[in-house]
C-alpha cells in the first residue's frame, strides 16, 4: 500500500457531546487541486485576514465539522509501496464554513506554522478520552494555554529531556528484554508488552510509579486504549456515521463510550487516592503537581485548574504516550525482520560502540548514526499518524489567493511532507539513507515532523524520540529478529491496520539473543 495523501478519510458523526469517526474520501488543498473555491473571495473586512502565506489557526471547528483518520492499505511485496488511488478519484468540495482544507503541500504547511497561535484539535480524538474542550488536546484559548504551559513545565520537573527520564526508561528497557528472553526464541505478538513498557515510562510521571506488567488494572487500561484506537478505522463506526439511525445494530460506538466511561471511573480513583496521600511537601508526579497547582489557586475564581483539565489531561498523556511510540517500536522490529541486511548494520555499530556490559545511552547517539537514521526513517516511513490532527481558522482568511471562511477546518497532512517526492529521494520505500550524507554522518531534514509543527506540536516529543531511540537500541543490542517458522522476509506484510494511529497487522516476533548479551 501507498501511504498515499490521495487515500484520506474523515470523520462525521457524533454522539450526544462525543464525536466519532466517519471514515470518507477527502479532498486535498494542493497546487493541483484549488479548485476548490466555486465563489469570487469576498472584499476583505475588518473581521478578515489578508494572509497569502499564513493561516491564523486557533478556535475550535463550529458543530458538526469532521476530521480525518487514516486510510486502509493494500499489500506491495517489495520495497515500495504504490498508491491506491489517483489524484482525479479526488472530490473537489466547496470552501464553505462547514468545508474542510487539507493542506498537502510541505510549503504550505510550513507557511501555517508561524501564526497558528493555540489552535485547536479536530474531533477524532475525543472518543478516545471523550474530551470537550478540555485537557490538553482539544481545548483552545487560555484553558489550553494554561494546560499546554503547565504541562511541559510538569514533564521537565520531572525528568523529560534529562537523565532523570533517560534512567526511568533504562530501568524498564530490563523487565522488557526479560520478558522478550522468556519466549526462548518462538515466535509471540509484541502488542501488549510493548504497549506496557512505553505506557510505564508515562505512568511514572503521571502516577509516581509504574506498573507490574501483570497489574489487571494496567492490563485493563491497556487494552481500552488500543481497542479505542481501533475502533475509530472499524467498519461499524463508518457505517454509523453515515446511517446513525442504524446504531441500535451496531454497536461500535457504544463499545467507545463504554471504553470512555471506564477509563474515567479508573482515573477517578486514581485522582481520589492522591488527594487522600496528598503531600504537598513529596510530589511524586504529575497528578500530584497539579493539586499543588489547585492549591494554589484555590482563591482564583477564573482557574483553568479545575477537576475537568486534570482528567483530560491525565487522559491526553495516558493515551498518546502509551500508543504513539509503541506502535512506531512494532513498527521497527517488524522493518529489521523484513530488512535483516538493515538489521546487521545496526548490530555492528551497536557493537562497535557500546562497550561489553552496558547499555545504549542518550549520548551514544552521537556515535551511533546509522541506528539515529534507522530509527528516523522508521518514524518517517511507518507514518502512524498521516493526517495529523485538524486545525480552524479564527477568522476569514487569504491564502494564496483562496478565501477561507472563519470555522473552516483545516488538516495539515503530515504524509505530504514525510512522503513528499521533492524531500526524500525514494518516499515509498524504507531507506535510511535518506537520513545520512556521503560521509555516513547523520543529516537533520527539516521535512521530518512526526510530531508536526507550531505550537501544536507533540507536547512530548522529546520524551519519545528518547524513548525510541533507547528502547530501540537496547533491544537490538540484546537480541536479532526473526520472522515465525516458515515466513519469508518476502512474506512479512507491511499492510497497516486502520485505526486513529496505522498499526502493523497482527504478526510473531522471533527475539533470539545474540552471542553478545547485555
Amino acid at each position: 500500500m501507498a501511504k498515499s495523501s490521495s487515500g484520506i478519510f474523515r470523520f462525521a458523526a457524533k454522539l450526544g457531546s462525543r464525536r466519532i469517526p466517519d471514515m470518507r474520501s477527502s479532498a486535498l488543498f494542493s497546487e493541483e487541486c484549488l479548485s476548490l473555491k466555486e465563489r469570487p473571495a469576498p472584499r476583505q473586512s475588518a473581521g478578515s485576514s489578508e494572509c497569502s502565506d499564513r493561516l491564523d489557526l486557533t478556535e475550535e471547528p463550529r458543530k458538526g465539522t469532521r476530521a480525518p483518520t487514516a486510510h486502509g492499505a493494500t499489500p506491495s511485496g517489495t520495497r515500495t509501496r504504490q498508491q491506491v488511488r489517483t489524484a482525479g478519484e479526488r472530490r473537489q468540495p466547496r470552501l464553505t464554513a462547514a468545508a474542510r482544507l487539507q493542506l498537502s503541500r510541505p510549503q504550505h504547511l510550513e507557511s501555517t506554522k508561524a501564526s497558528a497561535q493555540s489552535s485547536t484539535r479536530g474531533q477524532k480524538q475525543q472518543a478516545i478520552t471523550g474530551s470537550s474542550a478540555s485537557g490538553i488536546g482539544f481545548s483552545h484559548g487560555e484553558s489550553w494555554k494554561a494546560m499546554r504551559r503547565f504541562t511541559l513545565s510538569t514533564l521537565r520537573d520531572f525528568g523529560m529531556g534529562k537523565k532523570t527520564i533517560e534512567d526511568r526508561i533504562l530501568d524498564e528497557l530490563q523487565p522488557l528484554i526479560n520478558h522478550f528472553e522468556s519466549h526462548k526464541g518462538k515466535p509471540f505478538d509484541t502488542r501488549i508488552i510493548l504497549n506496557s513498557a512505553v505506557s510505564n515510562v508515562i505512568c511514572s510521571i503521571i502516577f509516581g510509579k509504574r506498573f507490574e506488567y501483570e497489574d489487571p488494572t494496567f492490563l485493563t487500561l491497556i487494552h481500552l486504549i488500543g481497542e479505542n484506537f481501533r475502533l475509530l478505522g472499524a467498519p461499524q463506526v463508518q457505517l454509523y456515521n453515515y446511517y446513525p439511525y442504524l446504531g441500535f445494530l451496531l454497536g461500535a460506538h457504544r463499545t467507545l463510550e463504554r471504553n470512555v466511561d471506564q477509563q474515567i471511573a479508573f482515573f477517578q480513583g486514581f485522582f481520589k487516592e492522591h488527594k487522600m496521600e496528598f503531600d504537598a511537601n513529596n510530589i511524586t508526579g504529575f497528578i500530584d503537581a497539579y493539586l499543588l497547582k489547585q492549591e494554589q489557586e484555590f482563591k482564583n475564581s477564573s482557574t483553568h485548574f479545575h477537576d475537568k483539565n486534570l482528567l483530560y489531561s491525565t487522559l491526553d498523556l495516558f493515551a498518546a504516550g502509551t500508543e504513539t511510540t509503541s506502535t512506531t517500536l512494532r513498527w521497527g522490529l517488524l522493518l529489521m525482520m523484513k530488512y535483516p541486511e538493515i538489521q546487521r548494520k545496526v548490530h555492528e555499530e551497536i557493537t562497535r560502540v557500546i562497550k561489553p556490559g552496558q547499555v545504549p545511552r542518550v549520548e551514544d547517539r552521537k556515535n551511533m548514526p546509522y541506528t539515529d537514521a534507522v530509527a528516523h526513517e522508521i518514524q518517517r516511513f511507518a507514518n502512524i499518524v498521516p493526517l495529523n490532527v485538524s486545525r480552524a481558522t479564527i477568522t476569514d482568511v487569504h491564502f494564496r489567493g483562496y478565501y477561507i471562511p472563519k470555522g473552516t477546518e483545516v488538516m495539515p497532512l503530515l504524509i505530504s511532507v514525510l512522503y513528499d517526492k521533492t524531500q526524500w529521494a525514494t518516499p515509498y520505500e524504507f531507506n535510511p539513507q535518506h537520513f545520512l550524507d556521503a560521509n555516513g554522518r547523520f543529516v537533520k531534514k527539516d521535512a521530518f515532523i512526526p510530531f508536526s509543527i507550531g505550537r501544536r506540536a507533540c507536547v512530548g516529543e522529546s520524551l519519545a524520540k528518547m524513548e525510541l531511540f533507547l528502547f530501540f537500541a537496547g533491544l537490538l543490542q540484546k537480541f536479532t529478529f526473526h520472522p515465525s517458522p516458515g515466513v519469508t522476509e518476502a512474506d512479512l506484510d507491511l499492510t497497516e491496520d486502520v485505526g486513529f494511529t496505522l498499526t502493523p497487522k497482527p504478526h510473531g516476533v522471533c527475539a533470539v539473543p545474540r552471542e553478545r548479551t547485555v
